[in-house]
């Protein structure tokens, strides 16, 4: 945009109109609202989902777990250290009050039956099946957070856009009204 262009609605000139001035204002604070607005909203999603996150890694413990089957075969891609590298099974471990519990969780896929592996307990002492890696959070946040920045920079455009036809239409209105004023003999067929 052209300085000219910016500056035009606060210019001195008989041409300019009370909704010029008022729709170069809406442009200037859509403008601020969606620079420091839109990536206000996208960090307050992106910290609310990492302290949930947070939260629900604090209260989670380990075990020691044995499989009580084998588990299946990989399906699809692997993905180094990521969820694609791991497969559910079914594991036995004892609980605090000392029972024998089993339930499924993700374990790695080159385990046998009888073989160790650590199970993930939430606070409640039952077994979390996938439990969030700091990694998948951090993925987590981070696209939430993208995604409510751009839906509010995208919203305050939209309002922006129906403040401006909301405008137009007025501008439309006092024209019409003006034009009448000037001619009213405007728009009747000659006989």
């Amino acid at each position: 945009m052209a300085r000219n262009e910016f500056l035009r609605p606060w210019r001195r000139s008989p041409l300019r109109r009370r909704s010029d001035v008022a729709e170069g204002w809406l442009v200037l604070v859509t403008a601020v609202l969606i620079a420091l607005g839109a990536p206000a909203a996208g960090l307050a999603a992106a910290n609310a989902v990492d302290s949930g996150t947070g939260l629900e890694r604090q209260g989670r413990q380990t075990v020691s777990a044995v499989l009580t089957e084998n588990p299946p075969p990989r399906i699809g891609v692997e993905v180094s250290g990521g969820v694609g590298s791991r497969v559910h099974a079914t594991v036995r471990w004892t609980a605090a009050d000392g029972t024998a519990r089993t339930g499924t969780t993700t374990v790695s896929p080159d385990l046998r039956a009888g073989d160790r592996t650590t199970a993930w307990l939430d606070r409640h002492g039952a077994l979390i099946r996938d439990p969030v890696t700091p990694r998948q959070a951090t993925g987590e946040s981070i696209a939430v957070g993208t995604v409510a920045g751009t839906s509010a920079g995208l919203l305050l455009l939209g309002a922006q856009r129906s403040g401006r036809a909301l405008l137009n239409r007025h501008r439309y209105a006092q024209w019409e009204r003006e034009w009448a004023a000037a001619d009213p003999h405007r728009g009747q067929r000659a006989t």
